[in-house]
């Protein structure tokens, strides 16, 4: 067994690596670029060297800069992990003329796989199913046209070095075929410097299930089961799941076989995954017809391994290594079996409701479900990030997976919802509540999958609200309080309970909601009691509001007949709102800060509610800009900054320090600059 490895790569996968090679007793070094100096992966090993600036051009990708820092600090061997360099032919030959072990396939294996065609010639040969179509040499357009008919609509044209999506088009009918090409090919050779392409026929009601195989250097060869990552958009998978809904154990021994064989057909070495394309001919409902055909071999780990580590019981990078270093497989094909069923989903920065777009920013709250990282449990969170961290534009999306496992399919859904909503991510928009809306679709729920799950049940996905504003306000008032009574001190006169000696007091709450202005107002009674109304006229709902902290600080809310669990995370005037329902966000205005907003250019200030002028910072002919304190105010106890709604000249001040003043009494003159 190596020493020492070298992990070239970054953030959850590099962490994944250095926690097994930890408890094998094997140190790491790890290496980041300018924006990753401070990064997870980088504390994570026990050593580190920096290879260059951000992008990844600069950095992750240049392999002789990784070569030599294996070599400057005594690593015997470079993991790769996936994505950069993990498919990389030349340097895994690199790797092996610098006399350091690539952890992964020969150079070999991976160049007859990263073509699609050669690969399909190859899996022919060794009679692994295909599906029906042209993956010639040949790229003349009328050639190209002609197979297209023969094979029949709607064809698939994909690039042949292409993945990801990119460089495919779904034909309809012949005489959309000529423009679809050109398009295909121009972004194939944009995004792989190559414009060779291939045409398939259209499987219909697609699923991708994919076969995660190991190969040693003894010649020994397994499959550790299946995934089913019919889950995507924009061809990029969402939802990973083992074993296979509806999956019948026939059909699996067939589709082992058949990835052991394409395998075996290049000789490979290490952990290797053979994606598969599976036609549901008779439907949803009969497993029994569905047919495979070979799509192709991704050399190396894959994102979605954690779910076959959990049905297996195995350490997959463990796996690695010791293949690697030349021992043996550690178990037979009879020897593997599957213990229940496991989920994982990706945790993306992006705005599913905006087209999926990647977002950047801060994890300004970043808080998991109780978990295991980086190994098996029944919740497991693997992750290469920190609350604080940034999640910058230079790198993928992906923040975390999350990863569920439980004796039964219905079991692990539900720990799959429960672990996502007591995930909270603040500070940058997330697919977190997206994936829960899709594992509790019915398509999802009831196993009839296919790649086109999203697109068929958008309806139920996008643009949802599932917290409501009289939930959400409750939610966020409550917070309000919470803060006003941490403030409170042994003096009586601190207390914010709004006591009075006689009569009720009402307070206004305004808030932004989904775009709409809503109002709320809250009612301090006898005895502490408080009554909330959320809205006005026939849409009004009202109620007792009843709160407590809870030791993890969340709220137990009871508001208009619901009682419920609530975390609630200010920044700014924005309260980020989760619940067990799903979450939110909710604009919380400061009345007395946005006094002026709406008043026009000059004219008056108004106070928003009944308090007392502490202080003027402004006299009168004092020259202001926008955004300039005018006066602080004091209501409910709590001080408040008056600022400038625009550029102009204080003309009268109308009240003094200490007056009190009633809701909407004018506050001082201001005229437009």
């Amino acid at each position: 067994m190596f020493t020492k490895i070298l992990i070239a790569n970054r953030g959850e996968i590099a962490c994944r690596v250095a926690a097994t090679a930890r408890r094998m007793g094997v140190k790491t070094v790890a290496v980041y670029s300018d924006a990753d100096a401070q990064a997870k992966h980088v504390a994570a090993c026990d050593e580190a060297v920096h290879v260059g600036g951000n992008a990844p051009k600069d950095s992750y990708l240049q392999w002789q800069r990784i070569i030599d820092a294996a070599k400057a600090t005594g690593a015997q061997a470079i993991h790769p992990g996936y994505g950069f360099l993990s498919e990389n032919e030349d340097f895994a030959q690199a790797c092996a003329d610098a006399g350091l072990v690539f952890i992964g396939p020969p150079a070999s294996a991976i160049n007859a796989m990263g073509l699609k065609a050669e690969s399909k010639r190859l899996m022919e040969q060794a009679q692994v199913p295909l599906v029906p179509g042209y993956h010639g040499a040949d790229q003349d357009p009328a050639l190209l046209q002609r197979e297209a008919d023969r094979i029949g609509y709607p064809v698939l044209i994909k690039a042949s070095a292409g993945g990801g999506g990119k460089g495919m088009r779904a034909v309809e009918k012949a005489e959309d075929f000529a423009a679809a090409l050109e398009s295909c090919k121009r972004e194939a050779i944009n995004s792989f410097g190559d414009d060779a392409v291939l045409v398939e026929k259209y499987v219909q009601r697609p699923r991708h299930i994919e076969i995660q195989v190991f190969g040693d250097t003894h010649g020994n060869c397994v499959y550790l089961f299946e995934r089913d990552c019919s889950v995507q958009r924009r061809h990029q998978k969402v939802l990973e799941e083992a074993p296979a809904p509806g999956m019948t154990p026939e059909l699996r021994a067939r589709m082992g076989e058949a990835a052991v064989a394409a395998a075996k057909a290049v000789h490979y070495v290490g952990a290797g995954t053979v994606e598969f394309i599976v036609e549901q001919p008779g439907g949803y409902d009969a497993p029994e017809q569905m047919k495979f055909y070979f799509m192709e071999m991704n050399t190396r780990l894959q994102v979605e391994h954690p779910v076959t580590e959990a049905i297996t019981g195995l350490d997959l990078v463990e796996w690695q290594l010791r293949v690697a270093s030349g021992e043996p497989l550690p178990l037979r094909q009879d020897e593997l079996r599957i213990t229940g069923h496991a989920i994982e989903a990706r945790i993306c920065a992006e705005n599913p409701d905006n087209q999926f777009l990647p977002a950047t920013g801060t994890l300004a709250v970043y808080r998991k479900p109780a978990c295991t990282s980086f190994e098996r449990g029944a919740v497991r969170v693997d992750d290469g990030v920190r609350e604080g961290d940034a999640i910058s534009p230079f790198y993928d999306s992906m923040v975390a997976k999350l990863i569920v496992h439980g004796d039964t399919r219905e079991q692990a859904l539900a720990r799959l919802d429960d672990a996502l909503a007591q995930t909270h991510i603040v500070g940058l928009a997330t697919n977190v509540q997206f994936l829960r809306l899709v594992a509790r679709s019915d398509s999802f729920a009831q196993g009839r999958l296919d790649t086109a799950l999203i697109q068929r049940e958008q309806a139920v996905l996008f643009q949802q609200e599932r917290v409501g504003l009289p939930l959400a306000a409750a939610a966020a008032v409550a917070q309000t309080l919470l803060r006003e009574r941490a403030a409170e001190s042994a003096d009586p006169f601190s207390r914010r309970d709004g006591f009075h000696s006689h009569a009720e007091l009402e307070r206004r709450f305004e808030f932004d909601f989904g775009g709409q202005h809503a109002k709320a107002w809250l009612t301090y009674g006898r005895g502490g009691a408080l009554a909330l109304r959320v809205g006005e006229g026939d849409a009004a709902v009202a109620g007792p509001l009843v709160f407590a902290p809870l030791a993890d600080g969340a709220i137990d809310l009871q508001f208009a007949g619901q009682r419920t669990r609530a975390a609630v995370y200010a920044q700014g005037e924005t309260d980020h709102v989760f619940t067990p329902q799903g979450a939110t966000r909710i604009e919380a205005i400061d009345l007395l800060a946005h006094a002026g907003d709406a008043q026009g250019e000059g004219g008056r200030l108004t106070a928003p509610m009944p308090g007392k002028v502490v202080s003027f910072a402004v006299q009168a002919g004092d020259k202001v800009t926008k955004g300039q304190p005018l006066a602080v105010m004091e209501a409910m106890k709590m001080e408040h900054t008056i600022a400038a709604p625009a550029d102009g000249v204080v003309q009268e001040l109308l009240y003094a320090p200490g007056d009190q003043v009633t809701e909407g009494a004018e506050l001082l003159k201001l005229s437009a600059a």
